[in-house]
């Protein structure tokens, strides 16, 4: 619930127990206890009413400036102090102003049984003090929790977003740059390829907006991506896609570019065999992303791809949105390098 909620619930509760406390001797009957009179409830109300003062002066005043603030010995103090000066407030009221009988004086008691009387009362006083402490920390670190919940979840909101943010300039200047590359080839070729290229962009943009985007859509727009760097690939390089999606199925948007881009970044020669093989499939409640292609590593003069942020801000991005719900391997095995993707959706 919300803190607004959480407040007023808090006060619900408080009053639905004090209400309960208040009316109930006035339903507890029995044939040799009849219904309480009128001066029989003001009595009782005594009783109850010093509990709520001792109780609220505590939970409002008291635990706040002096116990949170590590003055045990002050809170102490002020609290034996109080009970006493209430305890005695109540003496003097049943004494005097409300006794069981008006027109006569209540009987003197021997001076053990009036200790005793006033240690147990003393107790119960107590023990309503011990109630406020532990109500008061209680809520207080049920609010604290909350609090610290909800700024870890802003927190994780705009990390992501920071994430998701940094997609765009990096699919569009990996894609930017193949262009480029395409230019110097076949210009007609490159124009067709900035066609496409708006399409992709539009998809996104648009689509890192929103918290999910169905799988077939993802589907797609990885095709796209894919016959678009098909556009500059040598003769010798062979591509291999098998591409699946599932109707009605939901997924982050553009957790498969990442991978897809490191296999044609790392897995095209422009003067060697190479080849780079891309599978997405559904089974099983999960999705299943996995890319083999021959390895030529970049160097840092001639990688002109991009930051490298690609598979770090991934692994990131699975563990904020499906933690305990997704692997993710990749590395050379031999002379060719693999990814391997499966969340569970």
């Amino acid at each position: 619930m919300t803190s607004s909620q959480s407040k007023y619930t808090g006060i619900l509760i408080h009053v639905l127990i004090w209400a309960v406390v208040l009316v109930m001797p006035l339903f507890v009957t029995s044939p040799d206890r009849p219904l309480m009179s009128g001066m029989e409830y003001v009595r009782f109300l005594v009783v109850p009413i010093s509990f709520m003062v001792i109780f609220y002066l505590n939970y409002f005043l008291l635990i706040d400036r002096l116990l949170t603030r590590h003055r045990l010995a002050m809170f102490i103090v002020v609290n034996v102090l109080m009970v006493a000066v209430v305890m005695a407030a109540v003496h003097l009221l049943f004494r005097y102003v409300l006794p069981p009988d008006l027109h006569r004086p209540p009987k003197e008691r021997p001076l053990m049984d009036t200790l005793m009387f006033f240690m147990r009362n003393a107790l119960m006083y107590f023990l309503v003090i011990g109630a406020s402490v532990a109500v008061r920390m209680t809520g207080g670190w049920y609010k604290a929790e909350a609090a610290r919940k909800e700024l870890e979840h802003r927190r994780s909101e705009a990390e992501l977003q920071n994430l998701k943010s940094q997609i765009n300039p990096h699919f569009l200047f990996n894609t930017l740059n193949n262009i480029y590359s395409l230019i110097q080839i076949d210009t007609t070729r490159a124009q067709t390829a900035l066609h496409d290229l708006s399409h992709l962009l539009r998809y996104v943009l648009y689509g890192s907006n929103r918290q999910s985007v169905p799988l077939d859509d993802e589907v797609h727009f990885i095709r796209e991506y894919i016959d678009l760097m098909r556009l500059r690939l040598p003769r010798h390089v062979n591509v291999n896609i098998s591409l699946t999606g599932h109707s009605g199925t939901m997924i982050a948007p553009l957790l498969f570019i990442a991978l897809v881009e490191n296999a044609f970044k790392h897995g095209v020669s422009n003067d060697k065999p190479s080849y780079v093989n891309i599978c997405i499939t559904f089974e099983d409640g999960a999705v299943i992303c996995e890319t083999h292609n021959s390895y030529f590593p970049k160097s840092g003069d001639t990688d002109r791809s991009g930051s490298g942020i690609g598979i770090s801000n991934l692994s990131r991005r699975l563990e904020m949105l499906y933690p305990g719900h997704y692997i993710l391997e990749y590395g050379l095995s031999g002379d060719e390098y693999r990814t391997y993707m499966r969340i569970k959706l």
